[in-house]
């Protein structure tokens, strides 16, 4: 009997306040909207734990189909935190990161958005160019430009 039961990683979920601007964001990153729909009742309460429930949701999925990100705008029950303009050391959610072509290009895009740079753009070993931004709500966003051959997990093997 295997010991692991994962399959994949299904999705990443955001809570924003309009989704009309996050999906108009995260298109402009290169995600492609997969669909959109309500979600009510009472059953997807029993899930969430939150009763009876309504919000809206839009799928959204990398160029290479693999990885998805849902966006979900709570009408009823209101949204009760927020931690979006948490700092990168803080506890819980962090930051999505994104694997782009053309990070400047980008960022002059997203800048349209009301994208902001956390920090600044820095060269990781002729490997990435990176950045955090504060994307539509204030969402901390990485992106890396890959230079070099090596992927992530070398650089998680060598450190």
């Amino acid at each position: 009997m295997s010991k692991n039961n994962l399959v994949e990683m299904n999705n990443v979920g955001i809570v924003v306040e309009s989704l009309d601007n996050a999906i108009s964001f995260f298109k402009e990153i290169g995600l492609t909207l997969e669909g959109r729909a309500m979600v009510e009742g009472k059953w997807a309460g029993r899930v969430t734990g939150l009763g009876d429930q309504s919000v809206e949701v839009a799928m959204m999925v990398t160029p290479d189909g693999h990885s998805r990100l849902e966006l979900s705008q709570f009408i009823t029950p209101r949204t009760i935190a927020d931690h979006r303009t948490a700092p990168v050391n803080a506890l819980g959610y962090l930051r999505i990161m994104f694997r782009v072509n053309h990070l400047d290009e980008l960022l002059s895009r997203l800048e349209k958005h009301g994208a902001e740079i956390v920090g600044e753009v820095v060269n990781y070993e002729n490997i990435y160019r990176l950045c955090y931004i504060r994307g539509t709500e204030g969402l901390l966003i990485g992106l890396a430009e890959q230079l070099g051959p090596q992927t992530s997990k070398d650089i998680m093997k060598n450190s």
